[in-house]
């Protein structure tokens, strides 16, 4: 894998994000003996309105980043799974053309399962893994349903907003929480018989910002327009990621954040296993069905089963 090869690669993520016990132990040598070789890249979280085309920009991005800049992009593409099924669409290879025949790019498409944000769960690992076998620009694509995007925006440097004109109203409809993150919004499809609309939306989007709080590392967010299918404002985009980058590093605010980064990364893995565990148990097994069936049928509250079976889970740890 360090090498850079994407087959061995692609197999290590696959490790990682199994669901088998017997799968853990290896999956956790492979990040450790990885970790020493990450944290070289830059990492850049997308997320969006249904539709605005971040697939379309992953791509043009991607390929500016590779002819323009000789750089290798890696992008974990995250599709939502279906609530009933459990299955996901997984089609954003179909959508990234250009990047996913160029051997300087590694596009890994996983389902959400759930996870907060449209993050899948092992999405953290699965870029420390990328960033191991070579690539310097990881960009992370979530599902844009409205769903929280705190996880996405806790694990990368730049955090962009694609909005696309024409859809409504925008500002009343975008989440505050989500602008509030945002490094930069840019609006997609600014182009033709659009391309007017489209910079007035930008413009209403940079009147916006200014209602927010500066964010404490001195940035200041902005609103760019750009059009993914010609690649006008391409290279606009990736030089405000760049100034982000730069003006990061020289305040120390970039080496602060990756520490961050990784106490985050800490925490979500012992909650994940204290979940796992707590599943595992053998008496909670036993007592769960149980409960569940009091608690549809109206006979115990929510609250007080859940209080049973942590108390069960403490009282009978070992």
């Amino acid at each position: 894998m360090l090498a850079g090869d994407r087959k061995i690669l692609a197999r290590a993520i696959t490790l990682i994000e199994s669901s088998r016990t017997d799968d853990a132990e290896l999956a956790q040598e492979i990040l450790e003996a990885c970790l020493p070789h990450t944290g070289n890249s830059i990492r850049l979280g997308i997320t969006g309105v249904p539709g605005a085309g971040k697939s379309t920009l992953i791509d043009a991005l991607g390929m500016h980043l590779i002819r323009e800049h000789g750089q290798k992009v890696a992008v974990l593409a995250i599709d939502p799974s279906s609530e009933v099924s459990g299955g996901s669409i997984l089609g954003d290879k179909t959508r990234m053309n250009a990047l996913s025949q160029n051997q300087n790019a590694f596009i890994r498409p996983s389902a959400s399962r759930g996870a907060l944000g449209g993050v899948a769960q092992r999405t953290r690992e699965a870029m420390l893994l990328c960033e191991a076998a070579g690539f310097q620009r990881i960009i992370v694509e979530t599902i844009g349903t409205g769903q929280s995007e705190t996880a996405v925006h806790s694990m990368v440097d730049f955090f962009l907003l694609l909005m696309i004109s024409g859809a409504g109203d925008e500002l009343q409809g975008m989440k505050r929480g989500v602008m509030e993150m945002a490094d930069a919004v840019v609006i997609n499809k600014a182009d033709g018989d659009n391309r007017t609309k489209a910079e007035r939306t930008r413009t209403e989007f940079q009147n916006a910002l200014r209602y927010f709080p500066p964010p404490p590392t001195g940035w200041t967010p902005c609103s760019l327009s750009c059009s993914a299918l010609t690649g006008e404002g391409i290279p606009e985009l990736w030089k405000c990621v760049y100034e982000h980058t730069k003006l990061l590093k020289s305040n120390q605010w970039f080496e602060r954040i990756r520490r961050n980064q990784l106490k985050n990364w800490m925490y979500e893995v012992i909650e994940r296993g204290l979940v796992r565990n707590f599943r595992n148990h053998p008496l909670v097994k036993q007592k769960l069905a149980e409960l569940e069936r009091e608690v549809t049928e109206g006979r115990i509250t929510s609250f007080h089963a859940a209080n049973r079976l942590l108390e069960l889970y403490t009282k009978h740890r070992t």
